[in-house]
């Protein structure tokens, strides 16, 4: 791994915030801030400017950041080379993605994979959007696939679908037998979301600001961890929530959810999400453009197989 005192920085300058990144880094503000104090003692200058609770960069910031972008890349590059050395055997793919991709949109693609390419090991790692990318951008996984916008300069997106979301209530609710419903039908009522950092309740907030609401606006919001927890409750009759089409095609099939089309329409692009390196992986490159073909339409899905995990 590279300088840990440079990736948690860079983490914290692309968040802009020192409480969202010892989240996705999964330690205490008190460690992410020590850090930070550590490097800026190493180069002896200050790379944030923090003012009512506000983080900015300094100018000696925004050049460690650019700096630290390009040594993170260039050890994204060792890492695939060594890799590629070392042959099928420590060779596997790692692919980072979202919880809702990995858990209902990846097994049958996967399995498909892997009959065309029984050669090539893939391991697979999930968290939620924020998670991915950072593991992306660190060089712990080789490919990123996420359920919401990624902007990132030193990455490189490429959509492949496009995700239909739904308002999701029991049968029994008065909105069940709706044909559409808009924000205003449901934002008064108990809401369940998922936990900052995913994908899915950041462009449902994204959403909410398109219909003129802010963020504060969902009442009583539940914050659960999972889509499964999300679907349990809402069956439970504990909030109406809004997910993917393929998170509840099972318990639309046994009359437990109905899902109600959103009007206007919400949807989210599926994205392919990888780091701008010169050196790549061939390995990678046969299951990028097998992903590609899927993404067109051009490959038809088996049931899934088995997939090995981190």
């Amino acid at each position: 791994m590279a300088d840990r005192r440079l990736q948690v920085f860079l983490t914290v300058a692309r968040l802009l915030s020192f409480t969202r990144a010892a989240e996705v880094l999964h330690m205490t503000q008190p460690a992410v801030t020590f850090q930070v104090r550590q490097l800026e003692e190493q180069l002896d200058t200050r790379l944030f400017d923090r003012n009512h609770n506000r983080v900015t960069l300094t100018d000696a910031g925004r050049l460690v950041q650019r700096y630290a972008e390009r040594i993170f890349d260039t050890y994204g590059e060792m890492e695939a080379a060594l890799r590629e050395l070392k042959g099928a055997d420590g060779g596997a793919l790692v692919i980072g993605a979202s919880t809702t991709v990995a858990e209902y949109m990846l097994p049958a693609l996967l399995g498909a994979f892997r009959r065309e390419h029984p050669d090539i090991g893939i391991r697979l790692r999930v968290g939620n959007t924020e998670n991915v990318v950072v593991m992306v951008e660190e060089g712990s996984v080789d490919l990123g696939i996420v359920e919401a916008p990624v902007t990132h300069r030193s990455l490189q997106v490429q959509p492949c679908l496009v995700d239909q979301l739904r308002l999701i209530v029991p049968p029994e609710h008065e909105l069940a037998r709706r044909d559409t419903v808009t924000v205003a039908d449901f934002i008064e009522r108990p809401f369940i979301c998922r936990e900052e950092g995913s994908g899915t309740r950041e462009v449902i907030m994204e959403y909410l600001g398109r219909a003129g609401y802010d963020r504060s606006s969902l009442r009583g919001c539940m914050e659960l961890g999972s889509p499964e927890a999300i679907k349990g409750a809402v069956v439970a009759g504990m909030g109406v929530s809004v997910l993917s089409e393929a998170v509840v095609a099972k318990e639309l099939a046994l009359g437990e959810l109905v899902a109600l089309p959103l009007s206007p329409p919400l949807e989210r692009p599926i994205s392919l999400v990888h780091a701008r390196q010169k050196f790549r992986v061939p390995t990678l490159e046969v299951l990028m453009q097998f992903l590609r073909g899927y993404c067109t339409g051009q490959r038809p899905l088996a049931p899934a197989s088995e997939l090995k995990q981190d």
